[in-house]
């Protein structure tokens, strides 16, 4: 998936500024550039971060094809010194972002993109596409792996995937956010998420009978034998000749892992077969459900006493069908003239759209007697919040309401990706980015994680860049 050449992945008016910037002299002017989301999806408390390592691919890929140059020529609208331009391309643009696994919030830079006006500008669609994507999945993932509540979930969701790379960055997605394992196979081969699936009801129908059917799947694999007991009659015939060939891999000195319940009402169905199969000295014996689950389900489910032991979800997972769409938003915050930065913002009569403005800093603030995250604060890229000194938090919208810390931690949170067209990130395993996810989450109140009526986590503006918003904002009206 990494071998194919995505230059030309943009919306068009990204070439139609391009071009524009070329022709009136303004194509090297240093533009600032944020990428943030105004909204998390499902009205939750948090989002999680994902996609930097495809960002980083593209980015490192960059540069334009004979084809590309032909197809641009065919539309008669840019100049050829603008072409030629194009041609010789190299991307020579300063890249910081929050890396992935990180919980994060409305309104901070989730990447930040420092350069020449033409070349961050045009890159907004990529970044864009792949965070607002796997973002969005990481995130279902984790409040899905939430409700589950230490039961493992697999990602199914292959076959109702938007496309071929809603699947395969839809697994790598999740598996950050949390799940053990994903049915798309493609993606254990080129990210390291493991592969997992057993079986399909075509298994046990080409057979003359379920129980020959087990039998065979058996003999395959007899130390990793899952059977799918769901095809004629759970409890009629499923769990009894499940019960029947694990036995039989008894007697050949072999353990059965476990069955799998892919319809009816699995509450119901899930109690009456763990007890059918603890009577016949099956415990070890895992049950595995699935079928159109999702947070809110598996959260009933284990409410109602279900006997499962592992979840496989699917398209309600690798599409979000809840809320699909992760809304964020690329937006120049500021421009450089004779070195010196010119903050920028953008006005709106809806006040959510309203930007922050200029080169901006990210930090995250931890209580050092709990470790717990107590508030996100965006500050000018030349202030530091330093964790020896207090520090007032204050709501901007109503300054009456603060609260000084004096006992924190402040960590940066964005890292650079790229130094001037130059990579200086590594992307850490799968496994690490994982690890890293959960480890981050555990430092955000439970609170702000429920499913309803979250707690808001604050983001706050450091009091220099309110003052700058604020004078920004007065200088437009009062014009």
């Amino acid at each position: 998936m990494t071998d194919r050449n995505l230059t030309m992945l943009v919306d068009f008016y990204e070439i139609t500024m391009a071009n524009g910037f070329f022709e009136n002299g303004r194509g090297d002017q240093i533009a600032y550039f944020d990428m943030f989301f105004r909204k998390v999806p499902d009205n939750a408390g948090y989002a999680v971060m994902a996609g930097v390592e495809q960002v980083v691919e593209y980015l490192k890929e960059l540069s334009f094809t004979a084809r590309d140059i032909e197809y641009l020529r065919s539309k008669n609208m840019f100049s050829e010194d603008f072409l030629h331009y194009l041609e010789n391309f190299e991307f020579s643009c300063d890249v910081w972002a929050i890396p992935e696994g990180t919980p994060i919030f409305p309104n901070e830079p989730l990447v930040t993109v420092r350069g020449p006006a033409i070349q961050a500008q045009f890159v907004e669609t990529m970044i864009l596409l792949t965070v607002n994507h796997q973002s969005l999945i990481a995130t279902k993932a984790n409040r899905i792996v939430t409700a589950a509540q230490g039961r493992p979930v697999m990602e199914f969701g292959s076959r109702r995937a938007q496309g071929y790379d809603g699947a395969v960055y839809g697994a790598r997605a999740a598996y950050i956010g949390g799940c053990a394992g994903t049915a798309c196979t493609i993606s254990d081969r080129d990210f390291g998420v493991a592969a997992l699936g057993t079986m399909a009801h075509s298994w046990i129908q080409l057979f003359p009978s379920e129980l020959e059917a087990f039998r065979a799947y058996a003999k395959v694999y007899p130390d990793s034998c899952t059977l799918l007991i769901d095809t004629y009659s759970v409890l009629r015939s499923g769990v009894p000749n499940a019960i029947t060939v694990f036995k039989e891999l008894e007697a050949q000195g072999h353990k059965g892992v476990g069955v799998r319940i892919d319809s009816g009402d699995i509450a119901y169905l899930s109690k009456k077969a763990r007890k059918m199969l603890d009577e016949a000295g099956l415990d070890y014996i895992k049950i595995v459900a699935s079928n159109s689950l999702d947070e809110y389900l598996i959260r009933d489910l284990i409410m109602q006493g279900a006997k499962v032991d592992s979840f496989g979800v699917g398209e309600r997972l690798v599409t979000s069908r809840s809320e699909p769409v992760f809304g964020g938003v690329y937006k120049l915050a500021a421009v450089e003239e004779e070195g010196k930065i010119i903050p920028k913002i953008k006005i709106s009569e809806n006040v959510v759209k309203i930007t922050n403005p200029s080169f901006k800093e990210v930090w995250r603030l931890f209580d050092n007697e709990t470790g717990m995250a107590v508030a996100d604060v965006l500050t000018l890229r030349d202030e530091v919040i330093d964790g020896s000194r207090p520090y007032t938090i204050f709501d901007p919208e109503q300054t009456y309401k603060r609260t000084t810390l004096t006992n924190f931690t402040a960590k940066r949170l964005q890292v650079q990706l790229f130094d001037k067209g130059k990579c200086v990130y590594k992307s850490p395993a799968i496994e690490e980015i994982k690890a890293y996810c959960k480890s981050q989450l555990e430092t955000i109140w439970d609170e702000v994680k429920r499913f309803e009526n979250p707690h808001e986590y604050y983001v706050d503006l450091s009091h220099q860049l309110w003052e700058l918003k604020n004078r920004l904002l007065a200088e437009h009206f009062n014009n």
